[in-house]
């Protein structure tokens, strides 16, 4: 118990635990330089200090280093980074979402399929999505990288992760089940690209969809470009839309995108493979954003009407 509590240096009491500056570096992959300079020049993170004058890093500041990291990654300027940085601070204040990764902590199915309903019944599908599943999740993953460890005194766990995510599956797909009675107008594929894994945004997009008459088929993770070829000309749905989230993984995303641009179904992309301009130079179809709910109604607006046949 001794050796879990101080895994990786990890300090502190399991609400206020945290890490030194070379702890954050190692963790993260970022030059303790970089840190400093993003703090002095930007003010993020806004980190505490030790009686000694040493900077420490809660769980919640390393996860605004990692958001920092990734956008400069994405290809934005550091000053836009730390921008969009405080603006999803601001956003990511919410009661139902520090509900629910509570919950996560105490490995409490039943209390986060709480947080959701209360809150599908008080904002709708839509805006649970947008605001508190998808914001909640981001918060965990980031828990999974930054502890790197089962160490309950950092807040955060391998555990809590993957029950969080089973616990949101389960409860979309419970979501689409309670929407089986609505007729079927449209048809529409989602697909992860040919090297992406994670699944819960085309989960979440086919449930939001489905309450308005798609009938959205998800083909899952890792699909092979000549998979979704093939997908849409057996099915010919209206609408397809391929997902990555890796920058490494955004070429072969790419690829199934040109494979399939030569059917009739109207392309989509999204993911944080895209999330800059010039990542999104020369990719065929239309760029979905970060919202699921405007990322549906842009889908809807896009396609055509029509019958989907059985």
């Amino acid at each position: 118990m001794q050796l879990m509590r101080h895994c990786q240096g990890i300090e502190g009491s399991a609400s206020r635990a945290t890490v030194r500056i070379q702890q954050a570096s190692r963790l993260l992959a970022i030059p303790a330089a970089t840190i400093r300079s993003w703090e002095r020049r930007y003010g993020v993170p806004p980190c505490d200090r030790s009686r000694g004058g040493h900077r420490r890093y809660t769980p919640e500041q390393l996860q605004m280093l990692r958001q920092m990291r990734d956008d400069i990654t994405r290809g934005h300027r550091a000053a836009d980074a730390a921008a969009s940085v405080r603006e999803a601070q601001v956003k990511a204040w919410d009661p139902l979402i520090e509900h629910f990764v509570e919950a996560a902590r105490h490995l409490d199915s039943a209390a986060m399929m709480h947080v959701l309903d209360s809150a599908r019944i008080e904002r709708g599908l839509g805006r649970t999505v947008d605001e508190i599943l998808l914001p909640a999740m981001r918060q965990i993953g980031g828990w999974w990288e930054t502890a790197r460890c089962d160490a309950p005194s950092f807040g955060g766990s391998v555990a809590s992760e993957h029950l969080a995510t089973q616990t949101v599956r389960s409860w979309l797909s419970r979501s689409r089940q309670a929407l089986s009675d609505i007729p079927r107008t449209q048809r529409e594929i989602l697909s992860c690209g040919p090297q992406d894994d994670h699944t819960l945004a085309l989960e979440s997009l086919a449930a939001v969809m489905g309450k308005d008459g798609w009938d959205c088929r998800i083909l899952g993770a890792r699909t092979p470009a000549p998979s979704l070829s093939i997908a849409i000309q057996q099915i010919n749905p209206v609408a397809a839309v391929v997902v990555s989230h890796l920058s490494v993984a955004r070429r072969s995303a790419v690829e199934a995108l040109r494979l399939a641009q030569h059917s009739n179904a109207c392309l989509f992309y999204a993911g944080g493979a895209f999330l800059s301009r010039q990542a999104r130079r020369g990719v065929p179809g239309t760029y979905l954003g970060t919202n699921v709910s405007q990322a549906a109604d842009l889908i809807a607006e896009s396609c055509p009407t029509g019958w989907c046949d059985p």
